[in-house]
């Protein structure tokens, strides 16, 4: 039949238009193409599941506490110590792309075997979940229980022994990371930055040159406060299908020992953070501590102390109230822009890679000193714990000279999480390092968690100069050499999770 075509006839069936009329496969190529190119659409189907869950890690006898150098035995319990898990999965469709499960633990670090004793747990119970993507970190709070053999000297009945309570910690643990893992559901996630005056530099430097951490200020030979401070706080949100806040995790260069010095349980700054937040976001607002890189940095005063003690005094609040209230300030800041812009498609990339740092080096200078200060600690058998910190720079001497030493083995994890790097390390990290990181990485905002092992410090260039605790060989298995190693390897892996293909 011969089609027919006069002024009258419709547009779009005219021989003309069918001929200039692109085909459906043609459109669909060109949409695609443009949606590739358009900043801020979605270019796949990669939706991120988030869960999490908080458990007490609160031990119900008396306990050793850990952080100190003298023994301590808990006498009540202030507040909860607690651990949050955070769940994160991408997928696109039924095909995982990555997983990691985070626990943030209101300990003073995560001691050896702690994370091995944790995977064993869940092994079994969460099959579809990598292990090896389980990441334990602390706030190095000064009133947890003790997690290590033989630290202290203790009572042999009345307390739950380490041992006893690292059992309890781990299944506890656990059961959250677990619950957390099988709860998760399609989420989104936001990132913000704001400024807190909680770190500040604990490490007084004089004229001569040496420097000590929590030194007088109001000496004549004081000349001023060794390093930088990081008042940065980078922070994650959380949200669920039905557009509810569940979860934020916290990162703050600051380890949380203002109330380090009592013989209670208490979680320190952290807790009335959490409160806080809590009684206006719902109290299963799940809430995770993590430390920046603050080996020098803590909540104390060094100078100015009078006038900050009564400004606090006058707003009537205690100084963990007063540390929360610039925390939470800076949370509510940051909220404002983050919940602008909330991901759901977001790249998630996590690498664990274990990397070798170089062992400090012990002169024989200080060995000659260890031996005489081990000389005068041993009158006193309460010296026990320094005892102990002297004698175990005399065996890695041994090993040193023998040339039987190994390097440090640590495991490190970096995540991208959309426009978000986080990377961690074991230790005590002078902030240096972390500044060093975060201004070298790749991404839009980066998280440094520290503490995410058994700890000891690493103290920058300018620390080990300046010597003093938390600089000098008793305080470190690692020096500022291993701690430059650690961060041209956080460096490049970070770099990766944006290179890589």
């Amino acid at each position: 039949m011969t089609a027919h075509w006069s002024y009258n006839t419709p547009l779009e069936e005219s021989p003309l238009y069918c001929l200039l009329q692109p085909s459906r496969k043609f459109i669909e190529v060109i949409t695609a193409s443009l949606l590739l190119l358009l900043p801020g659409l979605p270019c796949c189907a990669t939706v991120l599941y988030v869960g999490g869950q908080t458990i007490s890690i609160t031990p119900e006898q008396p306990v050793a506490l850990s952080g100190q150098m003298g023994t301590r035995i808990s006498q009540k319990v202030e507040n909860p110590v607690t651990a949050t898990a955070l769940a994160l999965e991408s997928r696109d469709g039924n095909k995982v792309l990555d997983q990691a499960i985070m626990v943030a633990c209101d300990l003073v670090a995560i001691r050896e075997g702690i994370v091995e004793m944790v995977r064993q747990r869940i092994q079994g119970r969460l099959p579809d979940f990598d292990v090896d993507k389980l990441v334990l970190s602390a706030t190095h709070t000064h009133t947890a229980p003790v997690t290590r053999e033989n630290s202290y000297r203790l009572p042999i009945d009345g307390i739950m022994p380490p041992k006893e309570y690292v059992e309890f910690l781990a299944d506890r643990v656990a059961d959250a990371s677990v619950e957390a893992w099988q709860t998760r559901k399609p989420g989104t996630v936001g990132w913000g930055l704001g400024y807190a005056a909680v770190a500040l530099n604990r490490r007084s430097v004089y004229a001569d040159g040496q420097a000590q951490m929590y030194g007088a200020t109001h000496t004549d030979n004081f000349r001023g406060i060794e390093g930088y401070e990081d008042h940065g706080v980078e922070v994650l949100y959380f949200w669920d299908e039905k557009d509810r806040l569940m979860g934020t995790a916290i990162n703050i260069a600051c380890p949380s020992q203002e109330v380090e010095g009592r013989s209670a349980i208490n979680a320190d700054f952290w807790h009335p953070v959490r409160e806080s937040l809590r009684k206006k976001y719902g109290d299963d607002l799940l809430v995770l501590g993590w430390t920046g890189a603050a080996g020098d940095q803590s909540p104390h005063l060094m100078f100015r102390k009078q006038a900050e003690e009564r400004m606090r005094k006058l707003r009537g609040l205690s100084r963990l109230e007063d540390i929360a209230r610039r925390i939470v300030i800076a949370w509510e800041e940051a909220y404002e822009g983050a919940r602008q812009e909330r991901n759901s498609g977001v790249v998630l990339v996590h690498k664990v890679k274990t990397i070798e740092l170089p062992l400090r080096k012990i002169t024989d200078q200080e060995i000659v000193a260890m031996k005489a200060a081990l000389t005068s600690l041993s009158k006193d058998p309460h010296n026990h714990t320094l005892i102990r910190w002297h004698q175990r720079v005399i065996d890695r001497h041994e090993l040193q000279r023998a040339k039987t030493s190994a390097p440090y083995q640590m495991e490190l994890h970096a995540l991208r999480l959309g426009d978000v790097a986080i990377a961690t390390n074991s230790f005590e990290l002078f902030t240096d390092f972390g500044i060093q990181m975060k201004a070298r990485s790749p991404a839009l905002q980066t998280f440094i968690i520290q503490l995410a092992g058994p700890g000891s410090y690493i103290p920058s260039e300018r620390g080990a100069r300046g010597g003093g605790y938390s600089a000098i060989v008793q305080s470190n298995l690692v020096g500022a050499e291993g701690g430059q190693v650690l961060t041209e390897h956080t460096v490049e892996i970070l770099n990766s999770l944006w290179t890589d293909k």
